[in-house]
């Protein structure tokens, strides 16, 4: 009885550990994107934009609720070769958090948010850019980037490159359209005034969420209006050479939907590229559905939801080089 009971525990703690594991694999090779971020314990929730250390041993990404009715930023943290279960960072769950980017240092972790400013204590209607640096091993003490980012509009995603120039997604008077990228640079220690990147990259429809790499040398960003756009807002890269960022080129296929693609983010030793798609594969008439069948198709891969999908960045650029 006593080697029963014995059992039992142990089986039980297994259980137990086993559910306090994140579940988080990088499979090297992937033919077609494949959904990265599963929560069971959230279904039919919406997930989007992501982050991950240049270590590779910590993750963030937001879990955005049904109509955005409130997004917090959740982590996961590689502990002895092990993903730690996902949890609220440390820094979030109190008020509107998006969109977190790791400066290439790992030093800081930059994000957007509608938390109150100064001695306000009501939220913000427009979402500011923030950052943490980590306090005994916890990212906390968010710091408001200054004025010169951050306006009385929307300030978003956030992207840092190796100089400290800063990326981000803005509605200005100077914009080429309703949303432009932007970079300030950081000199001495102050950000400069943002400048609206060229035409290769704005046009006057809308231009958002963009991922540049630490060096400069290529950005990749949503888009929504263009010529050849497949639906709802598509993903493009466009090359830096001496300075002037090239004419983008759609992703294609491969990562574009007839639904909105998004967030963009490549890791840091360039392995793997990561984007947030609203895409389906929910047909619009079946022969026969059952419960059993129903239950499948409505809660597991593509159903619409928002849902961060990955595959090998050689794949990719290797799939517009096709195109």
């Amino acid at each position: 009885m006593k080697k029963i009971l014995l059992l039992l525990l142990v089986f039980a703690s297994t259980q137990l550990f086993a559910q306090k594991q994140a579940t988080i694999a990088f499979e090297k090779n992937l033919t077609s994107p494949e959904i990265f971020i599963h929560l069971p314990e959230f279904k039919n929730i919406n997930v989007r934009d992501m982050a991950i250390s240049p270590k590779n041993d910590e993750i963030f990404f937001t879990l955005d609720a049904p109509k955005n009715a409130f997004r917090t930023i959740l982590t996961s943290k590689k502990i002895n070769g092990k993903w730690s279960e996902f949890s609220i960072a440390a820094f979030s769950g109190n008020y509107y958090d998006i969109e977190p980017a790791f400066s290439p240092d790992g030093t800081k972790l930059f994000f957007a948010s509608k938390r109150p400013t100064g001695k306000e204590k009501t939220p913000k209607k427009d979402y500011d850019l923030w950052f943490v640096t980590k306090v005994n091993g916890v990212w906390k003490n968010p710091i408001r980037l200054p004025e010169t980012i951050n306006t009385d509009k929307n300030e978003y995603y956030p992207s840092l490159a190796n100089n400290g120039t800063i990326y981000f997604t803005a509605e200005r008077a100077d914009a080429k359209g309703k949303e432009d990228i932007y970079k300030s640079e950081f000199v001495n220690g102050n950000y400069q005034t943002p400048v609206s990147l060229g035409t290769g990259v704005n046009t006057k429809t809308y231009e958002y969420n963009a991922y540049v790499s630490p060096d400069e040398s290529f950005i990749i960003f949503g888009s929504y209006g263009r010529k050849g756009s497949l639906g709802r807002g598509d993903l493009y890269i466009s090359f830096n050479e001496n300075g002037i960022w090239k004419e983008a080129i759609h992703l294609g296929k491969l990562i574009n939907s007839n639904q909105i693609d998004y967030c963009p983010f490549v890791t840091f030793d360039k392995k793997y590229f990561f984007y947030t798609s609203e895409k389906s594969t929910i047909e619009p008439m079946y022969e026969k559905m059952s419960f059993d069948t129903l239950k499948e198709v409505i809660n597991e891969g593509s159903n619409g939801t928002s849902k961060i999908y990955y595959l090998s960045f050689e794949k990719l650029l290797k799939s517009i080089q096709l195109e």
